[in-house]
C-alpha cells in the first residue's frame, strides 16, 4: 500500500512556480482562489498562513493532503487573528523572521473573529490581515453576513412577501479598522490582481498590522456563471459598487488607486449580472445606485484631499 505521505504535494510536484497548488476543491469560478494565489504569489516562501474556517480551508486542507506550500495552521472562525498574534510573539522570541498572514472569510472577519482582529491590531502585532469578501456565509449554505450588500438574496435574507433581500448594507470594515490606528489598510479586487499583489507587497513592508479586504465573487451564492467572475468583479469596481483604495495612517493619507471611469459600467448592469438581485424592481435599483453614489462621493472626497489616485485606463496600462 502506497505511503499517503508520498502523495501529498511537494517543491516537485507544484504547478509551476505558484506556492498554491492545483487540486483544491473549489467551485470553478471560485473568486477566493484567484486572490489565494496572488496573495502567495506576492507574500513568497517565508510565509506562514494562519486560516479561518471558511470556503478557503474545507476547500484547500484535507486531511492528508494540502493546497498551500507554506506553513499552515488551520483555526477555530473566531479566532484566527489571536492565534496569528500568537505565531507572531513566538516567532520574535526565537528572532526569527516571517511574513505572519491571517486568511478569512467575510464571516470570520466582519462578523465572528472581529473581536480578535480588533484586539491583534490594539497590540500592535506584526500581521497581515487578508479578507476575501464574497459576501456571505457561503461555506455553511449562503447566509446573510454584516457584508451583504443591501437588497441581495441569500437563505437567510431570502426574496418574497415579507421582504426582499436584505435589508441592511455592507459594513464600512476598511474604514473600521482604519479607525483602529493600523498603519496600512486597503481594499482590492480579483480583477486587477496587479494591484492586488502590489498591496500585499506594501503591506509587508510595513512593521505593524495590515488589513487587506479582497472582493471575491461567488458563482454559486451570486447565481452567475463560472465563467464570468472576473468580469463581475470588474463591473464591482467600474460602477463604484466596491472601492479599491489605500488608507495610511502612517502619513495620514487615503487614496483611490482605482477610480471609476466617467461613462463606466452602470450600477444596473452589475446587479442584473446576478441572480442575487434578480427579484428587485427597478425603484429598487434606483434606490441601491443612490447608496453607492453617495458612499462613492464620500470615498472621492477624502482621498482628494490626501492624495492622488491612479484610473482604470492608467492600470491597465501599466
Amino acid at each position: 500500500m502506497a505511503d499517503e505521505k508520498s502523495e501529498l504535494p511537494t517543491a516537485n510536484n507544484k504547478t509551476g512556480d505558484s506556492l498554491f497548488y492545483s487540486g483544491h476543491t473549489a467551485c470553478a469560478g471560485c473568486g477566493m482562489m484567484i486572490a489565494l494565489r496572488h496573495v502567495l504569489n506576492a507574500a513568497g516562501s517565508n510565509t506562514v498562513i494562519v486560516n479561518a474556517t471558511s470556503c478557503s480551508e474545507i476547500t484547500t486542507s484535507k486531511y492528508p493532503r494540502t493546497a498551500w506550500g507554506v506553513p499552515y495552521i488551520h483555526v477555530a472562525f473566531e479566532c484566527t487573528a489571536a492565534v496569528a498574534a500568537g505565531v507572531e510573539a513566538a516567532l520574535k522570541k526565537q528572532g526569527k523572521d516571517a511574513n505572519v498572514i491571517c486568511i478569512a472569510g467575510d464571516g470570520g472577519t466582519y462578523d465572528i473573529g472581529l473581536q480578535a482582529l480588533s484586539g491583534m491590531i490594539e497590540r500592535g502585532h506584526n500581521v497581515l490581515y487578508v479578507c476575501y469578501d464574497n459576501e456571505c456565509y457561503a461555506n455553511t449554505g449562503i447566509q446573510r453576513s454584516s457584508a451583504t450588500p443591501y437588497g441581495a438574496w441569500t437563505t437567510t435574507s431570502p426574496a418574497g412577501v415579507a421582504m426582499a433581500g436584505n435589508r441592511t448594507g455592507k459594513k464600512p470594515i476598511a474604514q473600521i479598522i482604519a479607525a483602529h490606528g493600523a498603519p496600512y489598510v486597503a481594499t482590492a479586487s480579483v480583477a486587477w490582481p496587479a494591484d492586488l499583489e502590489a498591496k500585499v507587497k506594501k503591506a509587508l513592508s510595513i512593521k505593524g498590522p495590515k488589513f487587506i479586504l479582497v472582493h471575491s465573487p461567488c458563482p454559486p451564492a451570486w447565481k452567475f456563471d463560472s465563467n464570468k467572475s472576473i468580469e463581475v468583479a470588474r463591473m464591482a469596481v467600474e460602477c463604484g459598487a466596491f472601492v479599491l483604495c489605500e488608507i495610511e495612517n502612517v502619513d495620514g493619507e487615503q487614496r483611490l488607486t482605482i477610480s471609476r471611469e466617467p461613462g463606466g459600467r452602470m450600477v444596473a448592469e452589475y446587479l442584473k449580472a446576478q441572480g442575487r438581485f434578480s427579484h428587485l424592481k427597478e425603484s429598487d435599483i434606483a434606490g441601491i445606485e443612490s447608496r453607492i453614489k453617495r458612499d462613492w462621493e464620500a470615498w472621492k472626497s477624502k482621498s482628494e484631499h490626501s492624495g492622488p489616485h491612479v484610473s482604470v485606463a492608467q492600470q491597465q496600462k501599466a
